[in-house]
């Protein structure tokens, strides 16, 4: 055995007395002292204390200076395996792909692991530069409103080139769309057909082909069609009102309430009405100063305030079966047991509205058939002795010049109709209750998006027309502005859309609710709820 060459024994033996080895390498001297870096052992350990020593791993007892005699039951267990053997991170390998979550204003930062980059990061950091460069100017107009869409869209475009590309297509790829940008027309809107990626963009292409391509057919329609106890519900006419109807077409010179301030008026037409101060737009609620407050879309101010913001005559809205049929009366299509050759299966229809000393009238209607091409588009005359009051030019499009060219009478409309429609035609449309009450008809095969695409509050509210049509198809309608209006044509034809597009999307209907017919009528109080605009 060789002898000690005595390099310990300026070390306190960790044991002291306690030690049992014959020729201890370490000292028992009383008078050494123990280094700082020497963990202390103490003579009696117990597992109380061995478990509740909290020396941080970096702190450790290092390998050379380690005793071998220090290996005890009651100290190894607490000891950590070498840093070789400890498992650190997780086994999935990262992503060469920006895993950023949250993109703030300004240019994108890559959050890429180098090692599995095909592209250096700094490469792909300058040409996301580039992206979003162009992408910044071709949403210069819509950039305050949407101030990260740029950031958005460059990040996830880089993302697409790059997953598609090679370590030496990757460069020109970036370059070609970069141009490809510059070619596209400035967006005026969020749902402009500019918007997005190369990729969205094609898939935008792809869904509305699906979408156009499909020719709805009654066998397509049956899952989606009205049940009886939804046309009560939200407020459809299912059986004819009492009495001839017709006997008073017109309210001028009575007392009514106005829809428009809620106070009580007499009805003129619109050279003599009275002046009436109110908002057009409805309330809706949001947060000021971190409060719920309800207020008006068009001007802003809280529903509490007194004053409007509009000025215009006095007009007023019925809803009861019998008012409304005593104006003009109700009557059902004609039936099918009459075969005429242009009678089409399926129909979109729309209405423009405006305000009469009869009421809310149908100014102009609109019919499309199953393939989205316009089968019907006339203005409507006003009855005899019904007096206008109101265009309503700001969501009917139809000015006092335009409806001057009004030939046929809401009779002779319904005639034109019996050419294209009847009871077995498939109705579609949009808050359709409206357009067949202010046209008097009683039909009972109905598609309704607005109970297609539910509000999220329930019955009686419904979701506006051009939101869907955003949302699902990406398309902006209605957005003429006060002077224009809206376009029943244009609403008719996006209303047909929506329903192809929940034939493609929604495989997985609902069943429809068959109730049989019962003798009570539509539901006067739901109508006024509705939101065509």
């Amino acid at each position: 055995m060789f002898s000690s060459l005595g390099l310990f024994q300026s070390l306190p033996c960790p044991y002291k007395s306690s030690c049992t080895r014959t020729k201890c390498l370490f000292s028992h001297k009383p008078e050494t002292q123990s280094p700082s870096y020497i963990i202390a052992v103490p003579d009696n350990p117990t597992p109380q204390q061995s478990t509740s020593s909290n020396v941080p791993a970096k702190r450790a007892l290092p390998a050379l200076a380690r005793p071998s005699g220090l290996s005890s039951p009651s100290t190894s267990s607490s000891l950590e395996p070498p840093r070789k053997l400890q498992k650190i991170g997780s086994s999935q390998k990262p992503a060469a792909v920006s895993s950023a979550v949250q993109v703030n204003e300004g240019v994108p930062v890559l959050r890429v692991n180098a090692s599995l980059s095909k592209v250096s990061i700094p490469v792909r950091q300058a040409l996301l530069k580039t992206l979003y460069d162009h992408f910044a100017v071709l949403y210069s107009v819509i950039l305050p409103t949407n101030p990260t869409l740029a950031a958005e869209h460059a990040l996830r475009q880089e993302e697409e080139i790059y997953e598609l590309s090679t370590k030496l297509t990757y460069r020109t790829a970036v370059i070609q769309c970069a141009a490809s940008l510059k070619r596209r027309a400035l967006p005026d809107h969020p749902s402009h057909d500019s918007i997005g990626t190369q990729g969205d963009i094609a898939a935008r292409l792809e869904a509305r082909k699906s979408i156009t391509s499909l020719r709805l057919t009654r066998e397509l329609l049956e899952p989606v069609l009205m049940s009886m106890e939804q046309l009560g519900t939200w407020g459809f006419m299912t059986v004819t009102p009492p009495g001839p109807g017709g006997e008073q077409p017109s309210l001028e010179g009575k007392i009514a309430t106005c829809e428009r301030c809620g106070q009580p008026f007499q009805v003129k037409r619109m050279k003599e009405a009275d002046e009436c101060i109110y908002h057009w737009g409805k309330p809706y609620s949001t947060k000021i100063n971190g409060e719920k407050t309800r207020v008006y879309k068009c001007c802003s101010k809280q529903v509490t305030d007194a004053e409007g913001c509009s000025r215009g005559p006095h007009t007023f809205y019925e809803s009861k079966p019998e008012d409304l049929h005593s104006r003009h009366p109700f009557s059902f299509l004609r039936s099918s047991s009459t075969p005429v050759r242009t009678i089409l299966d399926i129909v979109a229809l729309d209405c423009e509205m405006i305000s009469t000393t009869g009421g809310s009238r149908v100014a102009r209607v609109s019919v499309v058939d199953g393939a989205g091409k316009e089968v019907f588009d006339q203005l409507v005359r006003m009855d005899e002795g019904v007096e206008v009051i109101d265009y309503l030019t700001r969501f009917s499009g139809i000015t006092e010049e335009e409806h001057a060219k009004a030939i046929l009478s809401l009779e002779s409309i319904r005639k034109a109709l019996d050419s294209y429609i009847d009871s077995n035609t498939i109705i579609i449309g949009h808050a359709l209750d409206n357009d067949l009450k202010t046209l008097r008809i009683i039909h009972h095969k109905c598609v309704d998006t607005a109970i297609l695409f539910p509000h999220r509050a329930g019955p009686p509210y419904r979701r506006a027309l051009r939101d869907l049509v955003r949302e699902h198809l990406g398309k902006t309608i209605q957005s003429g502005g006060g002077t224009v209006g809206h376009s029943s044509l244009e609403d008719a034809i996006a209303t047909l859309d929506l329903v192809r597009w929940y034939i493609v999307n929604e495989p997985k209907r609902k069943p429809k609710l068959k109730t049989p017919l019962t003798s009570s009528m539509a539901l006067p109080s739901t109508s006024s709820l509705s939101a065509r605009p």
